[in-house]
């Protein structure tokens, strides 16, 4: 493999190694902070005893002021040295993800939950940054305090310590538990926000439909329901987080109160001294915070660590541009003389546009594709016609790549695509997708948005071919119009247009047009049919067709029945020659009496027929 193409093992292990020397140097700093905080106890005893032998305590009272500074500058310090290689990690997983993501093999991703995606490169990720620094460093600084300072108060007084660890013990096992709760409740209550998250997205990704429906209601009851959901979790959250803190404060107030009298009794009989029971007293204190938050972040990590696992899966996600197994071949080009394959035409400079040899697919278990073979020529309109399902856009998603063939093969210009890079063989196809995509941003930017450098001669050139000219010019600002999300800001047809703009565009070597027309009125139909004659004639397009009109003038049709090629030959040969085609176009073509001569119907005969409905 490729280094672009492998699939990268323990991803969030490998960013963070990248980041070691910040991660190394907070550490160091944090370390050296500990050192400064385990110090100033035993300053301070000295200080007592200094006082209470009269001696000068000025220096020592200078020292103790300047460990408090070092202290916060180390705390601060390793704070952003941390947190920045916490960001630094988080943003190279989300860029090297993203781009995983965005030339991940759609046959993958369309069985993963999009919603699940971006919460793994979302939250996950942000996740995974508070786990792998912050949660670590506190987990390791802070236990570095308490095994320091239970180490100190040994070495003032055993006996007081095994007090101290006896009532702490106690309080440690119930927070543990209390812990290890609220990370379940936390994971649930996160599943439980997601749940809803990708509820509210369905509705509003079909809000004209719940509206249309009347379904306002019913979907806001079932939102609540599930905001019900997320609260009664996110309730036990709480309760946990409220009772964690008090259960190891309940241990520490009890640990205080023995050392305390134990304490202060020693210190009546002279077995233990003021000094040495004040410093004591103050590790006890300085205990207190860190050994809170190293239980707290336990818990966060703990949390983290599945954030990590998820971010590592989304890494491996299987890529497009994968090279075939190994040990496969090539196919062979046809030999002199092999003649063209099934459905086969002369094409100019050797090699077909685009052809299909003996290609099968399927869906799952679900074949749409068989033994399909077919050849479109370098130039001309080639027109795919079928009943809904036969199989037509799939054949468009397979030039694309967007999918590979169970067997066979889908060949560019002689080439076969498995063999090619992404960028080989998109650069030489134009498609229009039949829902007219189109994003936020100016008319510009979408019309350029596979042609960046393009001209301005260019874009004026495909905005005139696309039939989109009037559109532009009726548009307050031009090409410069900001359009909303999908496009909002123009009509389907006029999205329909922009997109076969953006197509052009690109100045492929094949054209594929999905359902091009379905959105347009007849004018603009009559208008992009002309378009489409002059685009024939510089490169081959290849049209699902929506109307018979479209059907009529190509220049080649192939007919899919079934997920199989059932007849290709010229709209007149079809009528005379296949019953499907001619059920096709009598009876669904949307405008079929109008392909015909006046008088006559789609094949010939002297009687009118009505049009009606409209071939998916």
């Amino acid at each position: 493999m490729t280094a672009a193409t492998a699939v990268p093992r323990g991803l969030v292990a490998g960013l963070t190694r990248d980041q070691r020397r910040l991660l190394a140097g907070g550490v160091l700093l944090g370390s050296a902070g500990v050192v400064s905080t385990l110090v100033q106890p035993k300053l301070v005893a000295r200080l007592i005893e200094a006082a209470g032998r009269h001696e000068p305590v000025a220096a020592l009272v200078a020292l103790l002021a300047v460990l408090f500074v070092a202290d916060a500058v180390l705390s601060a310090t390793q704070g952003c040295l941390i947190g920045r290689a916490g960001e630094n990690i988080v943003r190279e997983a989300r860029v090297r993800l993203s781009g995983r993501v965005l030339r991940a093999d759609l046959a993958y991703l369309d069985s993963q939950r999009q919603g699940d995606v971006h919460t793994r490169l979302v939250g996950d990720t942000a996740l995974m940054k508070i786990a792998l620094t912050q949660s670590l460093a506190q987990i390791l600084l802070n236990g570095l305090i308490v095994v320091g300072g239970t180490v100190m108060m040994a070495l003032i007084d055993v006996w007081l310590l095994l007090v101290t660890v006896g009532c702490l013990g106690v309080a440690s096992v119930a927070s543990v538990g209390v812990a290890r709760g609220l990370r379940k409740a936390a994971l649930v209550n996160r599943a439980d926000t997601g749940e809803f998250g990708a509820d509210l997205q369905r509705v509003l990704a079909a809000l004209p439909t719940v509206k249309a429906a009347g379904a306002e209601g019913r979907e806001e009851d079932r939102l609540a329901a599930l905001a019900d959901r997320v609260r009664r979790s996110g309730n036990r959250v709480t309760v946990l987080n409220a009772l964690f803190s008090p259960v190891l404060n309940v241990g520490l107030q009890v640990s205080l109160a023995a050392v305390m009298g134990i304490g202060m009794a020693r210190v009546a009989t002279g077995s233990l001294g003021v000094a040495d029971f004040t410093a004591f007293t103050m590790y006890l204190f300085y205990l207190v915070s860190p050994l809170v938050l190293v239980f707290l972040s336990v818990g966060t990590y703990q949390q983290g660590r599945a954030a990590v696992q998820r971010v590592d899966e989304l890494a491996g996600i299987p890529q497009e541009d994968a090279p075939p197994p190994r040990g496969a071949s090539a196919p062979a080009a046809p030999k002199d003389g092999d003649g063209p394959p099934a459905g086969g035409a002369v094409h100019e400079g050797g090699h077909p546009a685009v052809e299909f040899r003996d290609v099968g697919f399927g869906y799952g278990d679900r074949p749409v594709l068989e033994a399909v073979s077919f050849t479109v020529p370098r130039r001309g309109l080639t027109a795919l016609v079928g009943v809904s399902g036969a199989g037509k856009t799939t054949v468009f998603q397979l030039i694309e790549r967007f999918y590979r063939p169970g067997r066979g093969s889908v060949v560019l210009d002689g080439k076969d695509i498995a063999y090619l890079s992404p960028a080989e063989f998109r650069g030489r196809v134009g498609y229009v997708q039949q829902d007219s995509a189109a994003m936020r941003g100016t008319v510009r930017e979408n019309i350029v948005y596979a042609a960046p450098d393009a001209t301005e001669a260019d874009i004026a050139e495909a905005v005139e071919l696309a039939g989109l000219g009037d559109v532009v010019a009726a548009l307050p600002d031009g090409l410069d119009t900001r359009l909303g999300d999908q496009g909002t800001g123009l009509s389907g047809g006029q999205r329909q247009r922009l997109c076969v703009a953006r197509a052009l565009l690109q100045k492929p070597a094949v054209i594929l047009l999905d359902e091009a027309t379905a959105h347009l009125d007849s004018e603009a139909e009559a208008a992009l049919r002309d378009s489409l004659r002059r685009i024939a004639r510089r490169c081959a397009v290849v049209a699902i067709a929506h109307r018979i009109s479209t059907v009529a003038e190509a220049d080649r049709i192939v007919v899919l029945d079934g997920g199989r090629v059932r007849a290709v030959g010229t709209h007149r040969q079809l009528i005379r020659e296949d019953d499907l085609y001619r059920r096709l176009a009598a009876a669904q073509f949307a405008d079929g009496a109008r392909a015909a001569s006046p008088g006559e119907d789609v094949s010939g005969a002297p009687v009118a027929l009505p049009a009606a409905g409209v071939a998916g």
